[in-house]
Formats: C-alpha cells, sequence, structure tokens
C-alpha cells in the first residue's frame, strides 16, 4: 500500500482537516490546525506531502521521525499542528486497514470511558453561573471559564474582585462538588497571578490553568507557593522537549498537551507517559473539531493518568458550525453522566461527512482572535 494523495479543506468555524489517500483505497483522516493560521498549517502540510507520497503509510514511527528530524529546522505551532494532523490520518488509515480502533494498535485501553468538561462564559467572562447551572442540569459534572479579562502586569485590584465574584456566583450555583476549571488563558502576568492564586483557594478548584504563559514558567514555583490549587499548562507546548524542561521543575499537577499541536497520537502519548513518571495528569487540550476529539480519546483511552477532556460541543468560537455537524453517526461522542465513552469503531472511531466536508471547505474561513487592548493602549494577551 503507498500514500497517493494528502487533501486538506478548510471548514468552519475554524478548522483544516486532512484525509490521506491510498493506492489501495484506504483512506484515514486528521485534523492539523493552528486556531488563527489554518492556511498557514495546510501550506506545511502540503510541503511535507513531498516526502510522504509513495511510502507506506504504516510506517508511522518512521514517518514521524522524517517529518521532524529531516527538515534541520524543527518544532513550534506551525510544524508541529501539521505533523500532528499527518500522524492522526495516518494512525486513522492504519486502523482501518485492520479494522480496529487506534487504542487497540497502541496496546488497548485502560479505562472505557472518560470525565468532559464543558467550557461556559465566552472569551470575557459574563454571566457564568447561570450557564455553569445549566451545564450541570445537562449532566456535565465539571465546567472550564476563562478566570479574568486583560490585565496589566500591574492591575486594579477590582478585577480581581471581579473574578473571585464570578468563582464564587458558579460554587453556590452548582454546590461543592462540581469541577471549576479556571483558565488564566496567559493573561496574567506573574504579579497578578500570584494574587489571583492566592484569592481562589477558598473555592476548591479542580484547577488553574495556564496561571502564566508557558514561556513563563519559571515564575510557577511563586504562583505554586501561593495555594494547593493543581496548577495546569501546556496548550502552548508542542514536543516532550518543550515539556522536558516544565516536568523537571515540578511545579505543574496536571499537563494539557494538544493532539493537534503536540505533534499528534504519536508524540503525545509519549509526553503523557513521561508526565506519568513525574505523577502528573493529563488533561488533554481540545477546542477543536470532530477528529480532533476522536484522536484525543483515543489517547485517553491508553494514558492511565488521563482524568478528564476538554470537548467544543457549544464553545462560544463554534457559532457556525458546531462538533457534530460534520460526522455521519454523532451518537458516537453522546455524553452520559459527564462522561464519554471511548470509541470502539476503526481507527479513530468516527466516520466524516465527506460530501459535507467539501461542501463547508467550498465557503471556507478566515477565522482570526481578537486583538485586545489595555485601556492605556498597549496590546493585551488575548
Amino acid at each position: 500500500m503507498k500514500i497517493t494523495a494528502l487533501k486538506t479543506y478548510m471548514v468552519p468555524p475554524r478548522w483544516l482537516f486532512l484525509k490521506i489517500e491510498t493506492d489501495e483505497g484506504i483512506f484515514g483522516w486528521g485534523e492539523p490546525v493552528v486556531e488563527g493560521r489554518a492556511a498557514t498549517v495546510a501550506a506545511m502540510v502540503e510541503e511535507l506531502s513531498d516526502y510522504l507520497i509513495g511510502k507506506d503509510p504504516f510506517l508511522i514511527e518512521d514517518h514521524w521521525n522524517v517529518m521532524y528530524r529531516a527538515g534541520f529546522y524543527r518544532g513550534g505551532a506551525i510544524h508541529m499542528s501539521a505533523i500532528a494532523g499527518i500522524d492522526q490520518a495516518l494512525w486513522d488509515l492504519k486502523g482501518r486497514a485492520f479494522n480496529v480502533p487506534v487504542w487497540q494498535l497502541l496496546g488497548g485501553k485502560c479505562r472505557d470511558r472518560i470525565r468532559v468538561y464543558s467550557w461556559i462564559g465566552g472569551d470575557r467572562p459574563a454571566d457564568t453561573a447561570r450557564a455553569a447551572k445549566e451545564v450541570v442540569d445537562r449532566g456535565f459534572t465539571a465546567v472550564k471559564m476563562n478566570g479574568t479579562e486583560e490585565l496589566q502586569f500591574i492591575d486594579s485590584h477590582r478585577k480581581v474582585d471581579e473574578a473571585i465574584a464570578r468563582v464564587a456566583a458558579i460554587r453556590e450555583a452548582v454546590g461543592p462538588y462540581v469541577g471549576i476549571g479556571v483558565d488564566f488563558h496567559g493573561r496574567v502576568h506573574k504579579p497578578m497571578a500570584k494574587v489571583l492564586a492566592r484569592e481562589l483557594q477558598p473555592f476548591d478548584l479542580m484547577f488553574i490553568e495556564e496561571p502564566v504563559l508557558s514561556e513563563n514558567f519559571e515564575a510557577l514555583p511563586e504562583i505554586a507557593a501561593q495555594t494547593s490549587i493543581p496548577i495546569a499548562l501546556g496548550e502552548r507546548l508542542f514536543s516532550r522537549w518543550d515539556f522536558k524542561r516544565i516536568l523537571e521543575q515540578g511545579c505543574v499537577d496536571i499537563i494539557q498537551p494538544d493532539p493537534s499541536h503536540s505533534g499528534g497520537i504519536t508524540e503525545t502519548r509519549k509526553i503523557a507517559a513521561m508526565a506519568e513518571a513525574y505523577d502528573v495528569a493529563v488533561a488533554l487540550h481540545c477546542p477543536l473539531g470532530p477528529i480532533a476529539l476522536a484522536a484525543n480519546l483515543q489517547l485517553d483511552a491508553i494514558s492511565y493518568n488521563a482524568f478528564i477532556q476538554e470537548q467544543s460541543l457549544g464553545i462560544h468560537y463554534n457559532k457556525s458550525n458546531d462538533l457534530l455537524d460534520y460526522i455521519v453517526d454523532p451518537s458516537v461522542f453522546s455524553y452520559v453522566d459527564g462522561h464519554v465513552a471511548i470509541p470502539d469503531g476503526p481507527g479513530l472511531g468516527i466516520e466524516i461527512n465527506e460530501e459535507y466536508v467539501k461542501a463547508k471547505a467550498a465557503e471556507g474561513h478566515r477565522w482570526r482572535n481578537p486583538v485586545w487592548r489595555h485601556a492605556d493602549g498597549s496590546v493585551a494577551e488575548w
């Protein structure tokens, strides 16, 4: 069997799908995308296809190493996301060829289902208590919200008080045992992150996420000293080498690699295994489409330290199309008692509605994240 084509489809709301085809008619789907840079990733996929066309699709480990190592310059969001989607598609293809789920090819699953959480509140958190109560009433046992709007290096305690009030209202609305994740989204710098970490301590949070940007990880010991809340980080890290220094430091309790950014199933599995050796949990990042979620669930199936899964159903980015629109059987992602079952179908376990994908790709998208500014006119972290 030989690879004959790599075809990308830019589909709304902000996703990029990839189909790898072979001379025997067997195919696989992946989701290589950097949100806001989809066209750039598509170009990277096209460049990598020069090597892959004509190759045996089953040699996934070797293909991964060639795509990563043979170009001399390596790593970063674009390169690793392109590799990620190709890798997902190759695993999907191989599972389809052998008529088994990917998790079966990787040693078998260690769980039948995994807990999921729902996003609430949008980019600028608003009406979060009502939204939290609604999703809990629908059966979710955990929610995540953006904790703050933009913050200067040193900012008003009014913004701190507003953030604390929102979390307090959510806790009161959903009770003491619903998981609450508060995402700082890299919007917060070390001085204010220390304040927020301390003030959030009484609310028994599931975690605080990205209290500072990953490139400022040296600040984590000071932040961790302010709280016993688990600290999560990693959606903007792309390889085991990026995660190595974070795990060695010992201040992160939960890592959040994104298998559409962190080198796909092949690389993210290795990252999760590294984390397990440090007694660190995994909560895979996935505010993306159905192929990405299916790939995440294959990893959740085999990663002992995975404890919860992000998913994008109803997320504030999905205004034109949502998670289930592109798949033939939406029930594969049915949520029961705050969990989703690990798919048992071949490959990634989902069937893509290819005609619908092609129709929406004709529309395409040019999604960009907003540009925020502080009151003084300087650009703010989004």
